[in-house]
């Protein structure tokens, strides 16, 4: 893969400080791409305004009558959405639904997304309190290709933060989060630069 501008999609639920940590890199021209389109499944999502504050194309995308994935109707959908603002690599930025086949299908391993955790340690929802709960000495972040698993895709990067004594689920929580805004940017810097190759479970990174 030759190094090419990234043409970013970005789907997501939330406040959007993942998608605002990739713009914030594309700005100071550490990142070579463009975020072409931002979608949420809430209608009244941060991370849309985020985008309309930059003059970037938000839209609420329908999910119904799907609660907890992005299927049917509704994939087709994001992918036309997607299509027509010729996106070429789609970033799960808090996107709390499972993706499908078809998107995956769309856009092979070109789907990222960023999981609180060192996967495969704690998959799922809050990642950083089932680290708490178990009595983990780590936590961190993990930015992972998307496969038809959950959070199982072939790893890209991983950093990692101590959990401290006295830490709550909230201070590990913005521990972690600090970690990730460094991490997306960086996976996504390597991927413009044609710095991944996929082989089975493993993600080669080529001068690495």
């Amino acid at each position: 893969m030759d190094s090419a501008t990234l043409r970013i999609g970005v789907l997501g639920s939330g406040s959007g400080s993942n998608m605002q940590s990739v713009l914030d890199a594309v700005l100071a021209g550490t990142l070579d791409a463009k975020i072409c389109v931002v979608l949420s499944d809430v209608a009244d999502a941060k991370i849309l305004d985020r985008a309309r504050d930059h003059g970037i194309p938000a839209q609420w995308l329908d999910c119904a009558p799907y609660k907890t994935k992005l299927d049917g109707e509704a994939e087709r959908a994001c992918v036309r959405v997607l299509n027509s603002h010729g996106v070429d690599t789609v970033v799960l930025a808090g996107f709390m639904r499972i993706v499908k086949p078809g998107l995956l299908a769309a856009f092979p391993n070109r789907v990222l997304n960023i999981h609180p955790a060192l996967l495969p340690a704690f998959p799922g929802i809050a990642a950083w309190k089932q680290a708490l709960d178990y009595g983990a000495k780590a936590a961190g972040c993990t930015v992972h290709f998307v496969d038809e698993g959950t959070d199982t895709g072939p790893i890209i990067i991983q950093k990692a933060v101590p959990v401290l004594e006295g830490d709550t689920p909230e201070t590990l929580h913005a521990r972690i989060q600090v970690q990730e805004h460094l991490a997306y940017p960086e996976a996504l810097r390597l991927l413009s630069e044609g710095r991944l190759r996929v082989d089975g479970r493993r993600v080669i990174i080529a001068g690495c």
